[in-house]
């Protein structure tokens, strides 16, 4: 078996309050303290199929043009899905299932890139609308029974599990492969970076804090009963962590690597959810939702929410 990072975004970073506050507040967090961020997902080879764990931001995606405020800046663009997956050694038309964390566009955006292979989500996450519409998604519903700590699961294939971890979005699940020994935890956004696994805490993105809370304590108490390699989506630890086949050790959290200089680029008049990756475009408007076209970002009404995930306009971005 082999577990390949694809690479999208990097040299990012995140402020503290984004990644610790899910609980206390962002308030109760330095927002001087930033971490390294990035966008990767992952690719399985069994040896006899090439399975996908989700499938990065659409390739119409901005960058972001972030300032001292942005709560989590992704980094510039590597590549697109595609020629990342080329990169990485790999065509679409090898890749014979994709297996979704969740429905932010981060984990589904090039979706369409795939109409050969089979999809599959949870149930809660096949039905959204990020999935809705696409011929070859196909609902599970955990039907294998508990793995180890969690409640929930469905064997992919020899190895590895599909296991339901609600709480950033209450659809969510991660995928977990044993090989020689070692557990890979490819885990999506139960954290979006390592720090805050060590430190215990929940970002401020979930749609059920509660579930997002026993998720974290089931991802915890699992990584202190097994040799654990943690494989994150938002930060380069994802693929340092598989490269060096490092495990996880709670008590003793690794020194952070500071954050990279970012390289300004000029605003497009874009706007991005920092939650789902919706593009709010000041020349099509929101018309669904009573904005019409040409209405600058700066003049949305207060109580405008993202149409997607119905974020609050504080957390788009200027791209």
């Amino acid at each position: 078996m082999k577990i390949i990072p694809v690479k999208l975004f990097a040299d990012g970073y995140m402020l503290q309050p984004f990644a610790f506050g899910g609980e206390e507040g962002p308030d109760k967090f330095d927002p001087a303290v930033r971490y390294r961020s990035a966008l990767t997902n992952y690719l399985i080879d069994t040896g006899n199929e090439v399975i996908l764990v989700d499938t990065g931001m659409p390739d119409a995606y901005p960058e972001q043009v972030p300032d001292e405020k942005t709560p989590i800046y992704m980094g510039h663009k590597v590549n697109p899905y595609v020629s990342a997956l080329k990169d990485a050694g790999y065509t679409p038309d090898q890749v014979s299932r994709i297996y979704i964390t969740h429905k932010h566009a981060d984990h589904t955006g090039v979706l369409s890139k795939f109409p050969h292979a089979e999809i599959y989500a949870s149930e809660i996450e096949a039905a959204s609308e990020e999935l809705r519409g696409l011929p070859n998604v196909h609902a599970v519903s955990f039907t294998d029974g508990p793995y180890d700590v969690f409640e929930k699961s469905q064997t992919i294939a020899p190895g590895i599990r599909y296991v339901f971890a609600p709480g950033h979005t209450t659809g969510n699940s991660i995928v977990i492969a044993e090989d020689e020994g070692l557990y890979y935890m490819i885990h999506g956004d139960i954290t979006y970076t390592d720090e805050a696994l060590y430190e215990n805490k929940l970002s401020v993105v979930y749609e059920d804090v509660k579930a997002a809370r026993h998720t974290l304590d089931l991802v915890r108490t699992f990584i202190r009963n097994h040799p654990t390699v943690y494989v994150s989506t938002h930060t380069p630890l994802g693929y340092e962590n598989l490269a060096a086949k490092r495990i996880v050790d709670l008590d003793h959290m690794p020194e952070p690597l500071p954050v990279k200089d970012v390289v300004r680029r000029a605003a497009s008049g874009k706007f991005v959810c920092s939650v789902c990756g919706y593009v709010y475009d000041s020349a099509a408007g929101d018309p669904e939702h009573g904005i019409p076209a040409g209405t600058k970002f700066e003049d949305l009404p207060d109580d405008w929410k993202c149409p997607r995930c119905k974020q609050s306009k504080d957390k788009f971005e200027r791209a």
